[in-house]
């Protein structure tokens, strides 16, 4: 048996396993996430139609405020019992410069709904990441990232942002103007006050070519250092328990839109297949696996770069992700992938391995870096992702990893303060413009290590 790259991301394997749509919101008070595991009873939930009107409710209000995107982290930025300010309705193209290639957008804004209207002016984003259900205020504040060694973080091309403040006033900020402000606020875990625009450096519109293989595990880390210099976009899915990972290499084209033929496999069908692999003993998955994807052929798919990027998730997963040096990257992907066979850890879903460019933000997962190795681990939402996520966090530590703000990690400010060299500029900042700590949850108390 073999799969196409359609059944693969799209509409059966690694689309059951590697994905997810966006849950309609919960009814009530109620907030949960994306993926089910946070949720809270907020005091209230306010939906800003302008700027204006979110200044006057802070300014007219007390006590915590979280701001929320698309609920799609996987980390507990969110929760509180205090307000949660929705910024759904700050959204879309609001204005452009051609000559310097910038446009801003309402913070509400889907990274989905990005790409057509700057397609429409010329424009487009430099790089996405694969899943593009978050707002852009929420990608920016966890420094949320794409892929390909000379391509920076979605923070990374930010060049001004207006940000409301916890006390209802509005800021201006650009690397020229409240310099050290913008700087903590390209990744800011919404703890600086309610991002309302975002202005985004970019290019002129291209197309992109994408080429999914399966190959040979021990084969695909040898080479993947020269495949990562070759293509604008490199990355790998090693499957636990299998000789095998998915690799996907992505270039610039001229050629016309092309998608490989055929619907998929049914998701459901191949989702009880992976519920009965993971109830049975854990010696049969790799000889399992290795017969699904062994002979699986290569597909190509070619469009704009914004589709190419990014592709259609239908199941619920949890998610941890760390960035370590790029030249401890492979060493720190066999060792997770040995523990997790070793342990015999319930997850079949695959991990995903890239590189990305440094950048000069202050809590980026790449920042003072010339590049990192990102390295994802999932389980899918109705397993319990805390032993994979135990077993695999202090092997990320061993490499000097660096989490992603967006995903689940147990670091506090003692650990983090020795990753990040501008952890204390970024605390600072965050004390003067919220002293009273009105857009602190509990995680981000233990984050920032404020105690009263």
């Amino acid at each position: 048996m073999s799969v196409t790259r359609r059944e693969l991301l799209a509409g059966g394997v690694l689309a059951g396993l590697f994905g997810g749509r966006v849950a309609a919101e919960p009814t009530g008070t109620e907030w949960r996430n994306w993926s089910g595991t946070l949720s809270c009873m907020p005091k209230g939930r306010f939906r800003p139609a302008s700027e204006r009107e979110l200044m006057n409710f802070v300014a007219s209000t007390r006590g915590p405020i979280r701001p929320v995107g698309a609920g799609h982290s996987f980390s507990p930025l969110v929760p509180t019992d205090g307000h949660i300010v929705v910024i759904d309705q700050l959204a879309g193209l609001i204005r452009h410069d051609a000559e310097r290639m910038e446009a801003t957008f309402g913070a509400g804004t889907r990274l989905s709904d990005l790409g057509a209207p700057l397609e429409a002016i010329g424009q487009a984003m430099y790089n996405m990441p694969d899943i593009d259900r978050q707002t852009f205020a929420g990608a920016v504040a966890t420094a949320t990232h794409g892929t390909g060694l000379s391509l920076g973080c979605i923070s990374d091309y930010v060049s001004g942002m207006r940000l409301v403040t916890p006390t209802g006033d509005v800021l201006n900020l650009s690397a020229d103007e409240d310099p050290d402000v913008f700087q903590a606020a390209r990744v800011n875990l919404g703890a600086l006050g309610v991002v309302t625009e975002i202005t985004t450096r970019n290019r002129e519109v291209y197309r992109l070519k994408a080429v999914t293989e399966v190959r040979p595990l021990e084969e695909a880390i040898a080479d993947f250092d020269t495949n990562a210099a070759r293509y604008r976009h490199y990355e790998m899915f090693p499957i636990p328990y299998s000789t095998y990972t998915l690799t996907l290499a992505i270039e610039e084209t001229e050629e016309a839109t092309s998608y490989p033929e055929g619907a998929g496999d049914d998701e459901a069908t191949f989702l009880s297949l992976v519920e009965m692999l993971m109830a049975g003993p854990a010696f049969v998955r790799g000889p399992v696996i290795d017969m699904l994807f062994g002979e699986t052929p290569p597909s190509t798919v070619v469009d704009v770069s914004y589709k190419a990027l990014t592709n259609v998730r239908n199941s619920r997963f949890n998610e941890m992700e760390y960035s370590v040096p790029v030249e401890r990257g492979h060493e720190c992907l066999v060792e997770v992938l040995d523990t997790i066979k070793a342990q015999g850890i319930d997850v079949i879903f695959p991990l995903e391995y890239r590189w990305v460019k440094g950048d000069d933000t202050w809590l980026g997962m790449s920042s003072g870096h010339e590049g990192h190795a990102a390295i994802s681990v999932h389980q899918i939402a109705s397993h319990d992702y805390r032993p994979l996520f135990d077993a695999v966090e202090p092997i990320f530590w061993k490499y000097d990893g660096r989490p992603h703000w967006g995903k689940l990690h147990s670091l506090g400010a003692g650990e983090l303060r020795a990753l990040y060299p501008h952890f204390d500029d970024f605390n600072a900042v965050r004390a003067r413009l919220d002293p009273d700590g009105r857009m602190l949850n509990p995680h981000l108390r233990t984050v920032f290590g404020v105690t009263t």
